[in-house]
């Protein structure tokens, strides 16, 4: 199994930055794509962001593209997510995730393991 915790969430002013962390459990973490969802209020989860096993390949949701980094070291067994300039349209939990196929972009429905979320909030 595959455990996932997210950390680095919180209140932030428009234009900040902030870095979300998703550390996983388990020996078969470099095995997996990883990626990131978000929720906002009474809205449904949308793909953010996803990384290939090999951190080879990137996938980025058009509305984060120049603003977002998906990064991750396998060695730590952890994934990051740097989020620049944000907006008050990033307001949402954010959800680490984990598919077993191993590339991106990830499918909702492809999603093995999911992380209970942190909360992002942006001030304008």
């Amino acid at each position: 199994q595959v455990q996932l915790v997210e950390s680095g969430g919180g209140l932030v002013q428009a234009g900040g930055s902030l870095r979300l962390s998703c550390a996983a459990s388990g020996r078969t973490f470099s095995s997996y794509a990883m990626g990131w969802f978000r929720q906002a209020a009474e809205k449904k989860r949308e793909f953010v962001v996803g990384i290939s096993w090999s951190g080879r390949f990137t996938s980025y949701a058009d509305s984060v593209k120049g603003r977002f980094t998906i990064s991750r070291d396998n060695a730590k067994n952890t994934v990051y997510l740097q989020m620049n300039n944000l907006k008050p349209e990033d307001t949402a939990v954010y959800y680490c995730a984990a598919d077993p196929g191993g590339w991106a972009p990830i499918k909702i429905g492809d999603v093995e393991y999911w992380g209970q979320g942190t909360q992002v909030t942006v001030s304008s």
